[in-house]
């Protein structure tokens, strides 16, 4: 499997989850009722799986590549990624923010959380487009099959020392659990 490859895979279970947060915003504006630890996961979800192993592969490893393969920076696909990923951050802060507050019994809490979580799907489906269409073929090309093989070990080595063996597949089980609940 290609680093392309692995990273077009996450990019599935952050499309589920996407698609879940959603349906937790619709629950939140119809005044349903979502469980508050749904709520909490889906931020560590978010923070930990999303930002802190994927977009770290791709900050830490992927792009330092492509821009030794002669891919721009500043002014190029990869500074629009790095700018994404920033904006990205500030929306799960905001998530985060607000459910500090709805357990401080803030009533607009949870219109807030819902608001930053909007925003970061609407970001991160057209951020996840961009890498799947464009970044990503970009890499296959310019990338050496040798660079390829390194990035894959790499992927690896991140992902256990910043999230842990067993945490991928805890994901993929909150995932799975989310999906039964709001997407059945």
């Amino acid at each position: 499997m290609t680093p392309a490859e692995q990273l077009q895979d996450e990019h599935q279970g952050i499309l589920i989850m996407l698609r879940v947060l959603g349906q937790v915003c619709n629950r939140i504006e119809s005044k349903k009722r979502v469980e508050a630890e749904h709520l909490e996961r889906i931020v560590e979800f978010l923070r930990v799986f999303a930002d802190k192993c994927h977009h770290g592969k791709e900050e830490d490893l992927l792009f330092p590549a492509l821009e030794r393969a002669g891919v721009p920076k500043e002014q190029g696909p990869i500074g629009v990624m790095l700018a994404e990923h920033r904006q990205g951050r500030g929306f799960i802060r905001g998530m985060a923010e607000a459910l500090d507050r709805q357990k401080k019994g803030d009533p607009k809490a949870l219109p807030s959380y819902a608001e930053n979580a909007r925003n970061y799907i609407a970001l991160l489906t057209q951020h996840i487009d961009k890498e799947n269409n464009v970044l990503f073929p970009m890499a296959e090309k310019v990338l050496s099959k040798e660079t390829q093989e390194q990035l894959v070990e790499g992927f690896e080595k991140i992902e256990e020392e910043r999230i842990g063996p067993g945490t991928h597949e805890e994901f993929h089980k909150l995932l799975h659990h989310l999906q039964e609940v709001y997407l059945k």
